[in-house]
């Protein structure tokens, strides 16, 4: 109950119902205040205890100031959980092992239960094998279900064993699509009462909800796990960018086109750890399949959250989906009461403000590494040519960062050139150079939500193929819409036939190409890649295109909108300018130019507005946590407690609460320190976290071989992220990555001090052999360090590897968070300092002093760092909360949470 300092309690009528609500203008200062804002104010209004959240914490949001640096914590509490199956698993298995914890503890298993909804959707495990045939679909997710039987009883388990916790079964479609299409209430109604929906998920593109209104954001399992267990999410009052629409976008211009621009005005700008919220006339000119695409980039601008709020767009998307009469009334109803309806006149209060015309938007791509990276796509083939050197030359320059470039020098008008020669298994040739589209997918949440670019992806398959195009013989096609609901409006409008006749076949409703799941190129394309070291690219409609993410054999890759991802498909080349070279020739043998087959906005709308219907979500939802026949079919065990298969190579009981005694030991000071890894700017959790395939001859194939595993069937790292001696060994391991104290390496190498001379070997064994001797490590990091993904595999593996303290010039907001909830303490350089300018090499031995200041309940702005080798600097503690502070003195957030359930 909350204590109603403000008397807000209140009650709404809406169709004969009456909810109970938290009335925000019972606060002075709400009126002016940002959308997000405004949730986070009725948020702790309704859950104000007198206690950890407080009238002063009410006050202190309705007063306040847009100017200030962030410095008030307040306690946020989410009102549901949603996971992915990659970082659900782990999830789980982390809840079954607290239950049998609480256990040996001498508690009630039974308090280890999900206290908020929580719910999961299998998107991440299908792997596109097959493609380019009609049977892809089935073919894939047969051998989806045979490299992960284990884990899906592992969570049909979960699905019984825990109250509140639900799965979409595998073949459904991706988390956030699914998030959008039927799990966002927009308004939750709970215990008789009415209150914005809110959520964090385990992946950090759950933003594409803020599109729908819906405040949430990507976090680690780890704090999603302490979020479904009632723990709120501690966080400092944010600063709020508002961003102003105008206008409208010109026609042959697309979502993806704008969520580029949007993306590169607010990297530029710098918006990590603030809110962004879109605002303005042009707001209600966007549609909500558009906002979702914008909400769905937000982690690659940096934000924590990126919001529309709620207007007749809303209601009209949730009537489409199917939700109920009374809860699309409820929406319109509370958003209207509370001041949560959009204004389009209105200038909230907002921190900073940048400002677009959506009619200055341009046809764009994005590459050939970062999403921010926009390139005009009139200017990508020169880009190309310029971009290309980077991976064709190794100087200097290239081995000043993190991840290696290959050495083929030859050039033909300016452009690096090594013409290879592939012969495909029924004997015939051709030939492939660098820049050549090996993979060409439309995939992902950021734009299969949305049926305008879909439909004209189509439509531009239609149009080529009546002109007689075909794709080129070396590109990878494959179409992993988001849900069902895109099939269906396919078929209906019969345009699946040409998408599968340029090879566009379905593969499956899961992320695929954009998380490392595009599976092998064909066996011929891929040798000759590797054996010319061809820098081949990849275009997908995806949102990461981080180094070494995409496919193995791949160097570049360029993030375009379904429609272009056809288009270069045809073309075959990043070095054909799509824009004024001819795709192909026709079956007269006339030239075919992009112009010819694309489609014009009245006929994609015509498509839209005659194919896609209400009655299309309905029934692909309609029992949507049930699954299929396979699904339904598999064996699981029963009880409370996990039932652990010691021999399993997939799910595991984790060793977090080993020898864990109920109250905390006190922290220390951490003193002979030596450095596992030295790295350099821009390292993502990509790199950092276990991910896409597993190799024979690593640590993790040495370990499933050792296991009995035949090596067609190790899968990847994140279908074995319920087994954390697969995840150790594969953490630091990405094939980009490289290690400055290991020059001449790339991958999961280091050198081991333990031994005379420090020889170079894989830094799983060299973690051995430290921890064996009571050796604590250290990472040293340049900037951005842990952005991208929401990986907790990337602070889980870190911490079980032994390191003790990362220090960096900056984090991604994340993954900092992450590290303090293992137990891993973030330091920062001084400001303007890094390891090249205080002389750092990685061969010290590192003595931090002054941590022990935490175990008098306050957190030292700085600590003492010396080395062996005499450099001395004051690195700055990034433990920027007290409750974070609380979950480093516990040894993790999993641990605090355990004890305070404890106490209860």
């Amino acid at each position: 109950m909350s204590a109603n300092s403000f008397d807000a309690r209140s009650a709404l009528q809406v169709g004969g119902e009456s909810y109970e609500i938290f009335r925000l203008d019972k606060v002075e200062g709400s009126a002016r205040l940002p959308y997000s804002l405004k949730v986070l104010l009725e948020n702790l209004l309704r859950t104000e205890d007198g206690a950890n959240i407080t009238a002063d914490h009410i006050r202190a949001v309705g007063g306040w100031d847009s100017q200030a640096q962030p410095s008030q914590e307040i306690q946020f509490t989410p009102a549901r959980v949603i996971m992915q199956d990659f970082t659900g698993v782990p999830c789980v298995v982390d809840l079954a092992t607290m239950r049998e914890a609480v256990k040996e503890l001498g508690g009630d298993p039974a308090k280890i239960n999900p206290l908020a909804p929580a719910e999961l959707v299998i998107d991440h495990s299908v792997i596109a094998d097959v493609f380019g045939a009609p049977d892809a679909f089935r073919r894939n997710v047969e051998l989806e279900y045979g490299r992960n039987k284990e884990r899906y009883q592992f969570l049909r388990w979960g699905q019984t064993a825990f109250d509140e916790f639900k799965v979409v079964p595998p073949g459904t479609g991706i988390v956030h699509q699914v998030n959008i299409e039927h799990l966002a209430r927009v308004v939750m109604v709970r215990d008789g009462k009415a209150y914005p929906d809110t959520l964090v998920g385990t992946d950090s593109h759950t933003t594409m909800v803020n599109g729908l209104g819906v405040l949430g954001w990507g976090v680690g399992g780890i704090e999603a796990e302490a979020a479904m267990l009632g723990q709120p999410v501690s966080m400092l009052i944010p600063r709020v960018v508002g961003f102003k629409l105008t206008g409208q976008l010109p026609t042959g211009t697309t979502a993806t086109d704008l969520v580029l621009t949007i993306t590169e005005m607010l990297r530029k700008h710098g918006v990590v750890g603030k809110f962004v919220e879109f605002y303005g006339e042009g707001v209600a000119a966007t549609s909500l399949a558009n906002r979702a695409t914008i909400g769905n980039m937000s982690p690659e601008f940096g934000s924590t959250a990126a919001i529309f709020p709620i207007d007749d767009e809303t209601i009209n998307y949730l009537k489409l989906t199917g939700r109920s009469e009374q809860q699309v009334a409820l929406v319109e109803a509370y958003a209207k009461a509370q001041g949560l309806w959009l204004d389009p006149a209105a200038e909230p209060d907002y921190s900073e403000k940048l400002e677009l015309d959506l009619a200055t938007v341009v046809p764009s791509i994005a590459g050939p590494k970062r999403p921010q990276d926009r390139i005009v796509l009139a200017n990508a083939a020169e880009q190309f040519a310029v971009d290309v050197r980077n991976y064709v030359t190794d100087d200097e320059e290239a081995g000043k960062e993190s991840f290696p470039a290959s050495d083929v020098p030859a050039t033909h008008n300016g452009v690096p050139t090594k013409p290879t020669t592939v012969t495909t298994p029924e004997g015939d040739t051709y030939e492939i150079d660098h820049g050549a589209v090996t993979v060409a997918a439309i995939t992902s949440c950021t734009n299969t939500s949305n049926p305008y670019v879909m439909v004209a992806a189509a439509l531009v398959a239609k149009k080529a193929v009546e002109r007689g195009l075909t794709r080129k013989p070396w590109v990878k096609t494959t179409l992993a819409p988001g849900s069902k609901v895109v099939t269906d409006y396919f078929d209906k409008s019969g345009l699946t036939p040409y998408l599968d006749k340029l090879g566009f076949n379905l593969v499956g409703y899961g992320c695929t190409t954009c998380i490392g799941n595009s599976g092998p190129l064909p066996e011929e394309v891929s040798q000759a890649v590797n054996e010319a070291d061809l820098a081949v690219t990849s275009v997908l409609s995806g949102n990461r295109n981080f180094e070494g993410r995409i496919n193995p054999d791949v160097k570049m890759n360029y993030l375009a909108s379904p429609p272009l991802v056809v288009a270069y498909a045809i073309a075959g080349s990043m070095k054909v300018d799509v824009t004024k070279d001819a795709l192909g020739t026709d079956t007269d043998g006339k030239p075919v130019y992009l112009a010819d087959i694309w489609p014009t906005e009245a006929e994609v709308n015509d498509v839209v507005a005659g194919a896609i219907g209400q009655d299309m979500f309905s029934q692909s939802y309609k029992d949507v946590f049930a699954g299929d026949a396979q699904w339904q079919a598999l064996p699981i065990p029963t009880g409370n407690t996990f039932e652990w298969d010691t021999e399993s190579t997939y799910v595991r009981k984790p060793p977090y609460f080993e020898g864990m005694a109920q109250e905390p030991a006190p922290v220390t000071d951490i003193a002979g320190a030596r450095v596992l890894a030295k790295l350099g700017d821009s390292v993502t959790t990509d790199h950092i976290s276990p991910a896409g395939a597993i190799k024979a001859d690593t640590p993790a194939g040495t370990y499933l071989t050792e296991h009995g595993v035949e090596r067609r069937d190790f899968n990847s790292y994140g279908s074995r992220r319920g087994n954390h001696e697969v995840m150790i060994r594969g953490t630091f391991a990405n094939i980009r990555l490289r290690n400055q104290i290991a020059p001449g390496t790339e991958g999961g190498f280091t050198r081991d001090f333990t031994q005379d001379g420090g020889p170079v070997g894989f830094i799983y064994d060299a973690s051995r052999n430290y921890i064996e001797q009571g050796i604590p490590l250290v990472v040293l990091a340049g900037k951005e360090y842990g952005s991208g993904s929401s990986r907790d595999w990337a602070a889980k593996g870190t911490a079980l590897l032994g390191v003790k303290a990362v220090i960096a010039e900056s984090y991604e907001r994340i993954h900092r968070s992450n590290l303090i909830g293992m137990g891993v303490l973030p330091l920062q350089y001084p400001e303007g300092a890094s390891a090249q300018s205080l002389g750092l090499t990685g061969e010290e031995t590192f003595t931090f002093t002054g941590v022990t200041a935490l175990n008098e309940g306050t957190t030292p702005r700085t600590v003492k760092v010396t080395t062996d080798t005499g450099v001395e600097f004051d690195a700055v503690v990034r433990i920027d909360t007290p409750g974070e502070a609380d979950y480093y003195r516990n040894g993790g957030i999993m641990q605090y949470v355990l004890r305070s359930l404890l106490r209860k």
